[in-house]
């Protein structure tokens, strides 16, 4: 008679839901794996994107569908029918009576109706999820909750998750420090909508866990040997700069001293980028001459109408619409030395090209952490800007302040010093900018180190639901 089997071996199921990207892992006590959800790479876009027919694409797909749909096209917005009044009309007077008519007229709103549009894209959903007074957006006339608008992101996750552990219904759940909003209850909302779209996707078993502290517990169980009480986490992503301190014990146990976070990401930082290096490229500053009735007008151009889609690449479709574009192109007929700004911003709108300069801001943004100096190269707009590394941190200098004043609030919670802490771990993708490395280490010299910043607290969430890590 054959030798029963030995029993699966329990495994950890950890998946990171971010504002820009998600990830998701799997540990079984001794190898951490990441779970591939884009093709073979374990990095997901957290898009999502429903067309017409209500059909979603999410990920990649979802980026792409966007792109194509609204590329070239021109927006025509058409008055909203927001209802109807009735009234009865009479023909006939007292000696020849007619029948009575009923005169029904439709009330219309603003024209806000875009007739064209193939379908929405929602990214960075999370950062919504803690303000309760976000509670539906309309997609074609059908309210959407915001847990509806994530859940197929989480369906996703857990489907790929299921290619690796059949029947997988379970895990530990990663969420910021303090999710984006000023709403007292945000942390609580958050939580709430977050549990209610993994339950829809079929994670039943949930045990939700901060974000910095599962980078954490990623980066003792990869470096067991490191020595130290006090470990402070920096997780600085794309909506969220969170932090905590652990203090460690025996082994590998530890407790949680304090966790801070303020809702600065990588995000802000790009749109910084853009409004300082792009917008004076575009027209902002510039001024618009027309002709009057009577006279010639001259004003400035009003750029600050553009700003806000501009900088929200997810809407920038939107300012392909007359009174947008026809501003635009009586300034390029002028055929003033600005009109080739004006064309730059023609064709961003004409061709839907904000998200690939918010991509390029992106690659330039990085080759600043490799480099003293980079170029910010858009073809597609004729644009080459050179940058130095010292000029870019001038560029973002209050939003370094605010990472230190962050910083400093985390050592006062966890009624600490700078010198009581012996080990400084960096994750997240912003967290490689040399000047936030440089603050950190201005404070903490020779402690700080650097652990898997795109993938650690996957990784973390996956070890921590293994050990049965609670926080």
């Amino acid at each position: 008679m054959p030798k029963p089997a030995d029993p699966p071996r329990p495994v950890g199921v950890g998946v990171d839901f971010g504002t820009t990207n998600s990830t998701a892992a799997l540990f079984d006590g001794d190898q951490v794996v990441l779970v591939p959800l884009e093709g073979a790479d374990p990095i997901m876009a957290s898009a999502t994107y429903i067309d017409r027919d209500l059909q979603t694409s999410t990920g990649a797909a979802a980026i792409g569908r966007y792109i194509d749909d609204n590329t070239g096209r021109t927006v025509e917005l058409i008055p909203e029918v927001v209802g109807e009044t009735s009234s009865f009309v009479e023909h006939g007077d007292m000696d020849h009576p007619a029948p009575v008519e009923t005169a029904t007229n439709k009330v219309y709103g603003a024209a806000v109706v875009d007739s064209g549009l193939q379908g929405r894209l929602f990214r960075g959903t999370k950062r919504l999820m803690g303000d309760s007074r976000v509670r539906r957006l309309m997609v074609f006339d059908h309210p959407f909750r915001l847990v509806a608008l994530i859940t197929p992101l989480l369906l996703r996750v857990r489907r790929a998750l299921e290619q690796q552990v059949p029947g997988v219904n379970f895990g530990h759940l990663g969420h910021p420090v303090n999710f984006e909003g000023r709403d007292e209850f945000r942390n609580k909302t958050g939580l709430s909508r977050l549990g209610e779209a993994y339950k829809y996707a079929g994670i039943n078993e949930q045990s939700f866990y901060p974000e910095p502290i599962a980078a954490a517990v990623s980066y003792l169980h990869a470096n067991p040997d490191a020595t130290g009480e006090y470990l402070l986490t920096l997780d600085f992503g794309g909506g969220t700069l969170d932090f905590c301190v652990l203090r460690r014990g025996g082994g590998s146990h530890f407790s949680v001293v304090t966790t801070h976070g303020v809702g600065l990401g990588g995000d802000h930082i790009d749109q910084r980028l853009f409004r300082t290096l792009l917008f004076p490229l575009l027209g902002k500053g510039e001024r618009w001459h027309r002709r009057g009735m009577d006279r010639e007008i001259d004003t400035p151009f009003p750029f600050e109408d553009y700003e806000e889609l501009l900088v929200n690449w997810a809407v920038t479709y939107t300012l392909n619409q007359n009174k947008y574009t026809t501003p635009v192109m009586e300034c390029i007929e002028q055929g003033e030395a600005a009109a080739h700004k004006f064309r730059r911003l023609r064709e961003l709108i004409k061709q839907n090209l904000s998200y690939v300069v918010f991509q390029a801001i992106k690659d330039f943004k990085a080759e600043l952490s490799e480099r003293e100096e980079a170029v910010l190269d858009i073809s597609e707009i004729d644009v080459e800007v050179r940058l130095t590394r010292s000029q870019f941190e001038d560029l973002i200098g209050d939003l370094l302040d605010q990472i230190e004043a962050a910083l400093e609030q985390t050592l006062m919670l966890a009624k600490l010093s700078a010198d009581d802490v012996q080990i400084v771990l960096c994750t997240g993708g912003s967290s490689l900018i040399p000047a936030v490395r440089n603050i950190l280490e201005g404070r903490f010299p020779g402690r700080v180190v650097e652990h898997d910043p795109f993938t650690s607290v996957a990784a973390g969430l996956a070890i921590a639901n293994y050990h049965g890590l609670t926080a």
